[in-house]
């Protein structure tokens, strides 16, 4: 026999989950979506020591102690924290992949949003570690994005590679400044660094140019090396091999792009991807004013610098609506708007890459190799067909 509900009890139990507002109105009371029923701690983390806060569901807090990187896992086991937080910075990151390892929910925050949300006057390893666990507690801490082991790996791969080869500049600028301080005219009817170049070089028996010479014959070695292996992990990644079929983009240029990107389902669209690399104009808006500035900056620089190089080689090299429009662009503003524009609409169509790869998956998508070969609709080298 199932017992009736008594009506007055039900209104009694309603009563106590509303309030009455002074406009003697009802408001109910609801449950929050956010569940909040685990510890949640924060991490103020150094290179040799972090300071962790553990806050409850209600933000009280549980503990608040200093401790040795090592002893984290272990800290975090014994109160049973549910979600840890840490602010992105070259410490955290050994310390984040072994709380992962250890099966731990940790995120990583943003530092220079974090720092607008919960700026404080007084700071302390105690009041960032208190802010990063109230900003995760009530789901409001800005994430930065953290690839995972093998984009990892690529990242390093590409980054070393353009280090490098920067820093072998480096060594031919010196060598360059250090004839013009001595009033040495190289010869101009072939390279430096050709090989002409550089028996003339060796030719002067001077001391500080033959010991930058043989380093940066250790650079080029290195960079040799390095280049083969990434050809080889372009050769065989088939979403390098589609970013290869756009006109400008080589297998290194094709090899960073993925790498900085990482996940492309972290971008809804093309114009997201633009604002991660900085490409997207900022924007001042009041009222009916509107104006557009200089790009942002913000986001992988890395992203950015690589767009920018293939955005040069792009525009000499192949006559695409992109080409023309550079150079309409660069007549009323200059060149070097114009290759930041160019550089935007590259990767608005390169970041087509990934749509390549669900369609791909899915057997929905054609490429038309007549139209990359004759270098025709440079974005458009394929289509979906029904």
């Amino acid at each position: 026999m199932q017992q009736k509900s008594n009506p007055k009890q039900t209104e009694q139990k309603n009563a106590k989950k509303s309030v009455v507002d002074g406009m003697g109105s009802i408001i109910r009371r609801r449950r929050s979506r956010h569940t909040m029923s685990a510890l949640v701690c924060g991490l103020d983390v150094h290179k040799d020591s972090t300071y962790a806060t553990i806050l409850d569901s209600e933000g009280k807090i549980v503990d608040q102690t200093r401790m040795e990187n090592e002893k984290v896992a272990s800290y975090l086991l014994q109160f049973k924290v549910g979600k840890v937080a840490m602010e992105s910075s070259t410490a955290v990151a050994p310390l984040y992949r072994q709380l992962k390892k250890e099966g731990f929910n940790a995120v990583v925050s943003h530092p220079k949003k974090t720092k607008l949300i919960a700026e404080a006057k007084i700071k302390s390893d105690r009041v960032d570690s208190k802010a990063i666990a109230q900003l995760l507690r009530m789901d409001w801490l800005p994430l930065s994005y953290v690839p995972d082991e093998v984009t990892g790996d690529l990242r390093e791969k590409v980054r070393r590679r353009a280090f490098i080869v920067r820093e072998r500049v480096r060594l031919r600028v010196k060598i360059k400044s250090f004839l013009t301080y001595q009033g040495l005219k190289w010869p101009t009817d072939h390279g430096l660094w050709t090989k002409d170049g550089l028996v003339w070089l060796h030719g002067l028996n001077l001391d500080p140019v033959e010991s930058y010479l043989r380093l940066i014959d250790i650079f080029s070695e290195e960079i040799r090396l390095l280049s083969k292996e990434l050809e080889g992990l372009a050769r065989n990644d088939e979403d390098v091999k589609l970013l290869m079929t756009v006109p400008g983009i080589g297998y290194y240029s094709a090899l960073l792009v993925k790498s900085e990107v990482g996940d492309i389902g972290r971008f809804p669209f093309a114009e997201k991807l633009c604002s991660y690399a900085g490409l997207a104009p900022s924007t001042y808006q009041s009222g009916g004013m509107v104006h557009h500035g200089a790009i942002t900056k913000e986001g992988s620089r890395w992203l950015r610098w690589i767009m920018m190089e293939c955005a040069s080689t792009h525009v000499s090299k192949y006559d695409t609506w992109i080409s023309r429009s550079y150079r309409c662009l660069a007549g009323r503003r200059g060149k070097k708007t114009a290759r930041v524009a160019a550089a935007r609409k590259l990767l608005l169509g390169s970041c087509w890459w990934c749509v390549f790869r669900c369609l791909r998956i899915s057997g929905r998508f054609m490429i038309n190799l007549e139209l990359i070969h004759r270098k025709e609709l440079s974005l458009n080298c394929g289509r979906v067909v029904d």
